[in-house]
């Protein structure tokens, strides 16, 4: 399996996954030349994406749907509930309805619902040949009840949001602050780095932390909280990096 995170941010959210049968977007924010141009940085050519999954339906994970599907065709997999919102594709031919789980040959992905001001809005496990990827972004929270599906994987591409003490005093109106700080809105660096304490183990091999807040948040201040928070739990793990808006992560290879 093979991951990289192609853009996370406000301004447009896409990443690639690759099994030894399928190549993969899950969302696909930004516009289609910027996709385009960053899948031919790591040497795959969109014509070859064959699935698009969609976590939900804001403009930062779906900006490029429309043209790439337009030039690309690739199968569309989505929530019935989204599908129906999402009328542009009510007449695209490539479409695959997802509830809980979709099964493609050796490889499978749980979709569970997440909790974000979205319609039927989730988040994924993707698992093939015994090696697994978690994607949580656009979360407020996460439920208990689904720990036992996000536990001990491979790779987390986990959100890290926002600062709490910035975005307090940061230039938010106090609707925007609350919406964020919400249940349905984005996990804070210190909700991430709770929640990981709870769930990486002994397969875990890297952490990429997501959808950092351009005003809201730095680098430096996700790093150094997850790193306050895992000592504070004994917990000893170095190879974590923080996913960037306009630059591809390095290609993960499990």
């Amino acid at each position: 399996m093979k991951i990289c995170v192609l853009a996370s941010g406000s301004t447009g959210n896409s990443t690639y996954i690759e099994t030894d049968k399928y190549k993969i977007l899950i969302d696909i924010g930004k516009n289609r030349k910027y996709i385009v141009d960053k899948l031919k940085e790591i040497d795959v050519d969109a014509n070859d994406i064959d699935y698009i999954f969609i976590s939900h339906l804001h403009d930062d994970h779906i900006s490029a749907l429309k043209t790439f599907l337009k030039k690309y065709h690739p199968t569309i997999v989505i929530s019935n509930s989204m599908f129906q919102e999402l009328t542009d594709i009510h007449e695209y031919e490539h479409v695959l309805i997802y509830e809980d789980e979709v099964i493609l040959d050796n490889l499978i992905v749980k979709c569970i619902h997440s909790s974000h001001d979205a319609t039927d809005s989730r988040n994924f496990i993707f698992e093939s040949n015994h090696k697994s990827v978690a994607y949580v972004t656009d979360t407020g929270y996460i439920n208990y009840k689904n720990f036992p599906y996000l536990t001990n994987k491979d790779v987390y591409l986990f959100e890290s949001n926002h600062d709490i003490e910035k975005l307090e005093h940061g230039p938010y109106p106090d609707w925007l602050k609350k919406r964020v700080l919400s249940d349905y809105g984005h996990l804070s660096n210190n909700a991430c780095s709770v929640y990981l304490t709870k769930l990486i183990g002994n397969n875990t091999k890297k952490i990429y932390l997501m959808h950092l807040s351009e005003k809201n948040n730095t680098e430096e201040l996700a790093l150094n909280e997850i790193n306050k928070v895992f000592k504070t739990y004994n917990i000893s793990f170095n190879d974590i990096k923080c996913a960037k808006a306009n630059e591809i992560s390095e290609v993960i290879t499990l």
